[in-house]
């Protein structure tokens, strides 16, 4: 790492170039100010649109726990009482008037996998709609389209299996084309002195989303029943769609409300990271090494985030015998060191480009190391600490936050890497690099359906050889 009073105008090669290591020089511009810009106000309306798709997507890993029957689950789960029942009296009793469903392990794997089969489909597809409707519109009623299809949740429960999981592939299929759509917006909007910290404010909404629903969910089936959990968090979603239509605007230029001084210093800042090329250069970023760098990056990271986030908490049941309030309490807790980890490392990583003159390879580097391997460092000793049930909730909280710095690394590399395309005729914008990357989500859902197939035993080493043979 280099020093920090070294300058970024030497000539050694990839260190010595510009913070967009792959683009010319981006000239320093005098900023606008944060409070009231228009900009700001977009990270905030899109960390609550995270918030709302996340909490849309995670709600049914909680309410599942208090759908399935439970003598049903016993039943099939060789390793469900490894651990002893360790959970306090409850004074209020439960409410359970929800009806209960003779649902096995294998099926509530389809269940809760189903979602991202269809998340996957309309990843690539997103970022060429957006080139053609435009961002707002599509990140808008991708989550108005889940926040729809949440509210008749209940009724697909009644109809079987089979209307569950069609409705769960056909919200999948709104969400998968949030983030193409988000990042192309952020490629006309986000100056690069500012990129890590505008990308970490508003996805940063997923993590408190995780955080605020999982307890909220939790609470909401103890208390009243498993229905009304659908019905809240599709209505919240209802609610953010009018505010973001109304608020939001896809560029600088057609924003009613910004200030002429801001939507000068964004595109000036912006100016030279616009290319003219007038189609996307598929063979040349095919054969781009930092490209399948992001690709291996995005696979490894997703592949334990979305199996923890999708079983976390039957891993807390049924392993470590939470109750449902407890459940989604400590279910949470993971998701919520994150949200602090990702808003505080976006601030780190443009201090240290924009004050202390690293590079922005050097940052990104940096911060996914940090966010790879301290994750995989305590989720492996997780596997090894048997039924210490403080012990274990400890260790994958500190997995789950330190992951949060990738936020800030990998994650947001693709805008580092490719030109913005803006153009008359409306050909897609930056985010044809992250096309390509979100193909790997697929592996990491499917690895979700076995691994809930198998009792969730994989995240504890020590039941893992019954579930396996099970």
């Amino acid at each position: 790492m280099r020093s920090p009073v070294r300058g970024l105008a030497s000539s050694d090669g990839e260190e010595g170039s510009d913070r967009t290591p792959l683009l010319q020089s981006t000239p320093r511009v005098e900023a606008a100010p944060v409070c009231g810009s228009a900009r700001y106000n977009l990270a905030v309306l899109a960390f609550f649109g995270f918030f709302v798709l996340y909490a849309l997507r995670v709600n049914l890993s909680v309410a599942l726990v208090d759908m399935i029957d439970s003598n049903t689950t016993l039943a099939d789960n060789k390793t469900s009482k490894e651990c002893a029942e360790h959970s306090a009296p409850i004074k209020v009793l439960h409410n359970q008037t929800g009806k209960r469903y003779q649902w096995d392990a294998e099926t509530q794997g389809w269940i809760l996998g189903s979602f991202f089969y269809g998340y996957i489909i309309t990843q690539i597809p997103g970022g060429y709609i957006a080139s053609k409707v435009g961002g707002k519109l599509l990140l808008g009623f991708g989550i108005l389209g889940t926040a729809i299809f949440t509210l008749f949740t209940p009724v697909a429960a009644d109809f079987g299996v089979g209307a569950l999981i069609v409705l769960r592939a056909l919200e999948g299929l709104g969400e998968g084309v949030t983030f193409p759509a988000m990042h192309a917006m952020w490629s006309s909007w986000a100056p690069p002195l500012e990129r890590s910290k505008l990308l970490s404010i508003s996805y940063a909404g997923a993590q408190l989303g995780t955080v605020i629903s999982l307890p909220l969910s939790g609470i909401i089936c103890f208390y009243m029943n498993w229905t009304y959990v659908f019905y809240l968090f599709g209505i919240v979603g209802i609610i953010w769609f009018i505010l973001w239509i109304l608020l939001v605007s896809d560029k600088p230029e057609t924003h009613k409300a910004i200030s002429r001084h801001e939507k000068e210093y964004i595109l000036s800042s912006l100016k030279n990271q616009l290319s003219s090329q007038k189609s996307v250069p598929w063979v040349p970023m095919l054969k781009s090494l930092p490209l399948w760098a992001i690709v291996v990056a995005h696979f490894s990271y997703n592949w334990t985030f979305y199996t923890l986030l999708t079983l976390l908490p039957t891993y807390m049941k049924e392993i470590l015998r939470f109750n449902v309030q407890e459940n989604g309490l400590l279910s949470a807790l993971p998701y919520f060191g994150c949200w602090l980890c990702m808003i505080l490392s976006g601030q780190a990583a443009d201090n240290l480009r924009a004050k202390w003159n690293f590079s922005t390879i050097c940052v990104r580097r940096v911060f996914s190391l940090i966010g790879m391997i301290g994750p995989a460092v305590f989720l492996v000793a997780a596997g090894f600490i048997g039924c210490d049930y403080s012990l274990a909730v400890a260790f994958l909280t500190i997995s789950t936050t330190l992951g949060g710095f990738c936020s800030s690394g990998f994650s947001i590399n693709h805008l580092d890497i490719a030109p913005s395309t803006r153009l008359a005729n409306g050909k897609p914008f930056s985010i044809s690099l992250l096309l390509l990357m979100c193909l790997v989500p697929f592996s990491s859902r499917y690895s979700a359906k076995v691994k809930c197939k198998a009792g969730l035993s994989t995240i504890n080493m020590d039941t893992e050889t019954e579930a396996t043979d099970k």
